[in-house]
């Protein structure tokens, strides 16, 4: 007696368990990104042998290629600032915390005036700056 079997088995995939799975990676990579925050200013900074580093950074002062002055207070994002505006953005960060430290990154091309500039500011308000530099290869 031959039997015959009435549910079949039929070999197919469902995609849209695929797909979630691929939408939420998607998000996922798509959120991750917009929180790393990049260095959009594009600065060569100068070499030095020194391995030293400080924690307690509270702002940092850009200076590109161009002369262009960015100021970033912890790890906000960094915004232009006028050069004339700079004395007066530095020290209403040094009057929040005078503890902390100023970095100062600097591009290597640009001329010497616009880092004594920096370095003036922070002297005569008697706040600590450290100067970045990378490592040689």
């Amino acid at each position: 007696m031959a039997l015959k079997r009435r549910n079949k088995v039929e070999a197919t995939f469902s995609m849209s368990s695929m797909t979630d799975l691929i939408f939420l990676l998607l998000l996922f990579f798509i959120m991750a990104s917009t929180m790393s925050s990049p260095n959009d200013i594009k600065i060569n900074l100068p070499q030095s042998k020194a391995n030293t580093t400080t924690r307690s950074v509270a702002a940092k002062v850009s200076i590109d290629a161009l002369g262009n002055y960015y100021v970033a207070r912890g790890k906000e994002k960094p915004v232009q600032v006028d050069p004339d505006a700079l004395e007066a953005c530095l020290v209403d960060i040094a009057a929040q915390d005078s503890s902390v430290y100023i970095a100062l990154h600097a591009d290597q091309d640009i001329a010497y005036k616009e880092v004594v500039r920096v370095l003036d500011i922070a002297n005569q308000h008697k706040m600590k700056l450290v100067i970045s530099t990378k490592k040689p290869k």
